[in-house]
């Protein structure tokens, strides 16, 4: 019989193809150094890219983004001045007479009367005047204390109170400006203008409540090397040189507007006045001053030697221009220019006479008056206790109580001793103080 099956029926044989593997040949070790030193060259000159651009790139981030910088600041000091070697006193002599016996006093007062006084006279005084002040006023700014509050329909507005205030330093790159603590206090932001109309964003670095003054520091940065060699520090003063009818002059805002003057006279000064945890001088003067605005008071060789308040102003008094002696806060201005918070006890105190110590009373500083929640009134410390004994240390003199607090630090305990009078003896009562800050 015939074979039916057609082609489909044969099984077919899977066909077979040729693979073929390409296989590499083997480097040669020239290839091989070859490749290795082109991989050295790009990595060094990937370097050198990513190097450059760092460099470019750095000044333009650090001017937007911010930068931390490490720079090592030198702490701001302020030298003291010594009470008990004025260059006020004068030496005393003996009147000194002529041949004929003749006083000078009365020398003195022929000669001036015989001298034609002019007008020209008088504009060659005020003109050398006028030339301190203008150069004092080159270190004034204007203080700009930016508070936002909001209107009735609960739009934003900005409320913005105008001070003086008085460049005290330069150094570390930033100016460090004095200014009454009203300029700061609440205060949003603080812009402070310059004579240029330059204006910058301020920063508080430490307040004083106690004596109404704050610090203010701006970064000289932001400020054009033109401005920053006409902007000179104004020169803190020795206020124990101070004598009475010495000539003064008024800087910041003696007329309620700052970059205003005035001039005039030391019409009495008192001394050994009661201050909180120390002894202060007050100057009083005939010139015009604003105590809200900021006013600085200068002696006729443009050092600052006090800044005007209304604390110490009494009956009789209201007129005069009252300002605080600046040698009696020069160590609280330093603590506060380094930003540091001076130490505070909270009494006004006087240290006992040798006619109170004869009487019975014993040495050290008697407790006038204890400020209301200050660390002295918290521990307990009464009117009229005797303070003699602080740290271990013993306490005769306000010189003594203010060496120890200051070289404290605020929230330190220390161990202070009193003695309070009894019925028929002083008693011994010791209490633990934290030390407070003002």
């Amino acid at each position: 019989m015939p074979d039916k099956s057609g082609p489909d029926d044969k099984k077919t044989e899977p066909r077979r193809f040729i693979s073929e593997k390409i296989v590499k040949q083997p480097r040669t070790k020239r290839e091989i150094m070859r490749r290795a030193i082109a991989l050295l060259l790009t990595a060094a000159l990937f370097g050198i890219v990513a190097a450059v651009t760092f460099v470019v790139s750095r000044p333009v981030a650090e001017k937007y983004l911010g930068k931390e910088t490490t720079r090592e600041t030198t702490p701001v000091t302020i030298p003291k001045d010594d009470p008990d070697t004025t260059a006020a006193e004068e030496p005393e002599t003996t009147q000194a007479t002529t041949k004929e016996s003749e006083p000078i006093e009365d020398l003195l007062e022929s000669a001036m009367k015989k001298y034609p006084f002019s007008i020209d006279d008088l504009n060659t005084l005020y003109g050398n005047l006028r030339a301190v002040s203008l150069k004092a006023d080159k270190g004034i700014v204007t203080v700009h204390s930016v508070k936002t509050q909001t209107d009735w329909f609960n739009n934003p507005v900005e409320n913005s109170g105008l001070y003086a205030g008085a460049v005290i330093s330069s150094a570390n790159e930033e100016l460090l400006v004095l200014t009454p603590e009203g300029a700061v206090e609440a205060a949003d932001s603080i812009r402070v203008a310059f004579s240029d109309g330059t204006e910058v964003q301020g920063t508080i670095r430490q307040t004083d409540k106690l004596s109404g003054m704050a610090i203010v520091s701006v970064p000289t940065a932001e400020l054009g090397r033109a401005l920053l060699e006409e902007v000179k520090a104004i020169e803190l003063g020795n206020s124990y040189s101070v004598k009475q009818g010495d000539l003064v002059i008024a800087i910041g805002g003696p007329a309620g507007m700052v970059h205003s003057t005035g001039y005039g006279a030391v019409s009495y000064i008192a001394k050994n006045v009661q201050m909180t945890d120390g002894m202060t001088r007050i100057i009083y003067s005939d010139l015009k001053s604003n105590a809200g605005t900021g006013t600085f008071l200068m002696n006729t060789a443009g050092q600052i030697i006090g800044w005007v308040t209304d604390e110490y102003k009494s009956e009789g008094s209201e007129d005069m221009t009252v300002a605080m002696a600046i040698s009696d806060y020069k160590s609280i201005l330093e603590k506060m220019s380094n930003g540091n918070a001076f130490p505070y006890f909270g009494i006004k105190g006087q240290e006992v006479s040798a006619i109170m110590n004869e009487s019975g009373m014993p040495l050290g500083v008697y407790v006038v008056d204890v400020n209301a929640d200050s660390p002295a009134y918290n521990a307990g410390i009464q009117c009229g206790d005797i303070i003699t004994v602080i740290g271990g240390e013993s306490i005769v003199t306000m010189k003594d109580f203010q060496v120890k607090l200051e070289a404290a630090t605020p929230g330190e305990v220390l161990p202070v001793t009193v003695l309070r009078s009894g019925r028929d003896e002083y008693k011994e009562i010791e209490y633990q103080i934290t030390i407070g800050a003002r």
